[in-house]
């Protein structure tokens, strides 16, 4: 069974302390397209992608924060901080940083657990301690070379894991759409109860609202990626619930959270809950958790957008992107941000319409600030009902149907590793669910090398 081996643009006989220098440089080759005579195209080119992708992500980053227990705002300033984060320090000319699907169940776990009858925000601060934590892990990981193991997870687990994720994000969205209140504390089957058990409390124009919005993004999308869908169907379903539907007490994001701030210099430091033998165990175990994911999905995402893009010049550095994770992580969490990565639609989306450097990303973080500095107001009149379309958009367009075909046609291996993935993340968790799989893999081609091979990412 055989991986994809990523090319780098890190020497082979490279130091820690020769990394070091490197990570800390900000301009790097990364921006080698931005030479003289060719830097106006670059600079508006790189602000265009900048902004397309800004408007996109917004709706975007508040629906991720909201599904994982969080505020809103923590989605928005984590993309924001990120993209000016990842552009000066991470390993990938194209890459997009941002809230993404493959954390919310474990976020919003750990925030149910760690919210008081008080406070139900009262687990961010440990959320920011676990990635403080996780962040140095990511570093020292980068530094002395091991970024390359992001390179080593075999497709077929990819796929499960994206179709297991999606079907978690979809079933949590359901209640929202539905119009009913459903804990985000519990479990798989817990949630499916709840929603049947509340069946009778269904709002048809939550319904309607959530169904329009998914339709409206899918058919805007498939006109032109140029056209910010999310953020335009959610401003539909803002405007439909402040006139015709107003008064059909659909729930907002203001009745629910409250205004959307524009006091973006916020600093949450790191906060434990009183120790004991639980709380060390789930900072270790989360750390490691969010490490492990977000540098593999940072890796994932690079490895496609080298790819999308048809990249001649410098390519990505594994090494060097777990390192930018790791700035990300504890720079983001501590502006009051949440845990993010690479986010895969987000950078095809960016190469797509046209950036050429990590500008766009910096265009990225600034414009985005802009925007929600200006629409604040008018977040917050969003309906959650517009909010649970839009990750059901996200959880569909998760699953490839082309790729579950090729892997569930490539070997025996293969299917039962993806069908494998899946149902683990959505039943026990998506940690468990990858790292055992992972195990099974190792295992296969230890003991049956070069009976089987795994199918070639090119995702």
């Amino acid at each position: 069974m055989s991986n994809p081996s990523a090319k780098s643009s890190a020497p082979a006989n490279e130091t820690v302390l020769s990394r070091l220098r490197h990570f800390m440089t900000p301009f790097d080759a990364r921006f080698e397209d931005m030479r003289p005579g060719n830097k106006l195209q670059v600079i508006v080119r790189d602000t265009s992608a900048g902004l397309i992708v800004a408007m996109m992500a917004i709706p975007m980053a508040m629906g991720f924060a909201i599904a994982s227990g969080l505020r809103p705002e923590h989605g928005i300033l984590a993309g924001a901080v990120a993209g000016f984060v990842g552009a000066l320090f991470g390993g990938s000319k194209y890459n997009v940083y941002g809230p993404v699907a493959a954390l919310i169940p474990v976020i919003a776990g750990i925030m149910a657990k760690y919210a008081t009858p008080t406070d139900p925000f009262a687990g961010h601060g440990f959320i920011v301690a676990i990635c403080v934590a996780a962040g140095v892990l990511m570093m020292l990981t980068g530094l002395v070379g091991w970024g390359k193991v992001g390179n080593l997870v075999p497709h077929s687990i990819v796929v499960g894991f994206s179709v297991g994720i999606a079907i978690t994000i979809a079933q949590t969205q359901i209640g929202e759409i539905l119009g009913l209140a459903i804990p985000s504390s519990l479990s798989f089957v817990g949630k499916l109860g709840a929603i049947a058990e509340k069946i009778g409390d269904t709002k048809v124009w939550a319904i309607a609202l959530g169904a329009m919005t998914f339709i409206v993004t899918q058919v805007l999308l498939k006109i032109s990626i140029y056209i910010p869908a999310p953020l335009i169907a959610m401003g539909i379903g803002t405007l439909l619930s402040a006139t015709v539907l107003g008064g059909s007490g659909l729930a907002l994001i203001s009745t629910k959270y409250g205004a959307i701030p524009t006091d973006f210099l916020v600093v949450t430091p790191p906060k434990l809950p009183a120790m004991t033998n639980d709380v060390i165990f789930d900072l270790v175990f989360y750390a490691a958790a969010f490490a492990f994911v977000c540098g593999f999905e940072g890796i994932l995402a690079a490895r496609m957008g080298d790819r999308l893009a048809d990249n001649k010049g410098t390519p990505y550095n594994p090494d060097k992107e777990f390192w930018g994770q790791g700035v990300i992580q504890t720079f983001a969490t501590i502006l009051n941000g949440m845990p993010l990565s690479g986010a895969l639609a987000r950078t095809a989306t960016n190469i797509k319409v046209g950036a050429l450097t990590p500008l766009a990303g910096i265009m990225k973080g600034l414009l985005k600030l802009l925007l929600v500095f200006f629409l604040a107001k008018y977040l917050g009149m969003v309906p959650m009902a517009c909010i649970g379309g839009i990750l059901l958009w996200v959880a569909v367009n998760m699953v490839k149907p082309k790729e579950i075909k090729e892997v569930w046609g490539h070997s025996r291996i293969d299917a039962f590793l993806m069908v494998y993935t899946a149902v683990m993340v959505v039943f026990v968790g998506f940690l468990a669910g990858v790292l055992s799989a992972f195990a099974i893999f190792l295992i296969v081609t230890r003991y049956l090398r070069g009976s089987i091979s795994a199918a070639p990412s090119s995702h």
